[in-house]
């Protein structure tokens, strides 16, 4: 009989897998790709970024305070302290605005148009006087209700002013090109249902509509908000 002698100090020597006998695979471990279009789109990011927080900071710099409309002011009013506010804002060098510096110049002034809060003023919606202006005149016409609008009439529309001849009249006499007006003034309707309209018009116009406004045979047409003849 043979005997195995083991020297003391050395490990078993490792017996051999019997055939048959199954072992885990070996795995292998995986290595990280690069991805060069994630990469470029992070760079990408990055920049946009600092372009974004860039324009920000300009913008914020160019920031001007201006005048802005606090209340509703109709055309013909005349504006008040109450009237005016400031804010800080960045705009077109094309677009005209009264410096916030300039507000107390303003107070007594007159609307030129209807104003609508947090509009930002213009020199151009501003004059020195209530209308009539300087070569315009106001004359007064007389409306029946079935004459004006539904929705009324207000300070600052547009209007025209078509001449109506009763039939068998001599429209000679009366026919006349329309005649544009701006409303300054509605009064109340009387008992019969007439409302009397304040209107400014050019001076050479002014006589002629008058006349016109006399007879009772007019009719107006409201124009839109800065429409034209």
């Amino acid at each position: 009989m043979t005997t195995t002698r083991r020297t003391s100090g050395q490990a078993p020597t490792t017996a051999k897998a019997r055939p048959g006998t199954l072992s885990a695979p070996a795995l292998a471990v995986p290595q990280g790709r690069r991805r060069p279009g994630l990469l470029a789109l992070g760079i990408a990011l990055t920049a946009l970024g600092a372009l974004v927080a860039a324009w920000l900071v300009t913008g914020a710099s160019d920031r001007t305070s201006v005048i802005v409309l606090a209340h509703d002011v109709a055309y013909g009013e005349v504006i008040t302290q109450t009237d005016l506010s400031v804010t800080d804002v960045a705009v077109d060098p094309t677009v005209t605005t009264v410096p916030a510096a300039d507000a107390g110049g303003l107070v007594g002034l007159v609307a030129t148009t209807n104003l609508l809060a947090g509009t930002l003023l213009n020199p151009a919606h501003l004059a020195a006087q209530m209308p009539p202006g300087e070569g315009q005149v106001l004359v007064p016409l007389a409306l029946a209700a079935n004459r004006l609008p539904v929705g009324g009439l207000h300070a600052g529309d547009t209007l025209l002013v078509v001449a109506t001849p009763q039939p068998g009249q001599d429209t000679a006499a009366t026919a006349t090109a329309a005649t544009q007006v701006t409303v300054v003034r509605v009064g109340a309707a009387d008992l019969n249902g007439v409302s009397v309209i304040d209107v400014v018009v050019d001076a050479d116009a002014g006589p002629a509509l008058a006349a016109l406004s006399a007879s009772g045979d007019i009719a107006v047409v409201l124009q839109p908000a800065g429409g034209q003849s």
